[in-house]
């Protein structure tokens, strides 16, 4: 055997070992990101089942032309007052008259066990509002003349 044939054999042992080097680290790197995708899926499922609102209440008052609505936080989940979306009659809500939890308008967190209330202009009684969550969970309630 010459030195021509064990050179071509060397350079295609380094060209193996070199493909494979690139082929094991994509493929390790999409396997990660498949367990990490799950995992993050797997996350969210949890908190989704943790979740659990219901609306306490939903009151037009034609003096003020405002509606009320409390809803509690009936689940085990922390959730975001910013991550809680109220739509009224198909419109969804962007201002808000005042937005508070358990009477303080400065917080962010809405805990379990607490409730939520919304006060809301409104210049006609709507027919129903629905409460969603950040994970998706929602109520919905028919509103109610007081």
């Amino acid at each position: 055997m010459g030195f021509s044939v064990s050179a071509s054999v060397a350079i295609i042992f380094a060209a193996t070992l070199i493909a494979f080097g690139m082929f094991h680290t994509a493929a390790f790197n999409t396997v990660e990101r498949v367990t990490d995708a799950r995992n993050a899926a797997e996350d969210d499922l949890l908190t989704q089942q943790n979740t659990a609102i219901a609306v306490h209440n939903a009151t037009y008052y034609d003096a003020n032309n405002s509606l009320i609505v409390t809803v509690n936080n009936t689940g085990a989940s922390e959730l975001t007052v910013d991550g809680t979306d109220l739509i009224v009659d198909n419109d969804y809500q962007t201002s808000f008259a005042e937005r508070s939890v358990d009477g303080d308008t400065g917080t962010g967190l809405w805990l379990p066990g607490e409730q939520l209330r919304y006060n809301v202009s409104a210049t006609s009684q709507p027919d129903r509002i629905k409460i969603v969550s950040g994970p998706g969970v929602a109520s919905t309630e028919v509103v109610v003349r007081g």
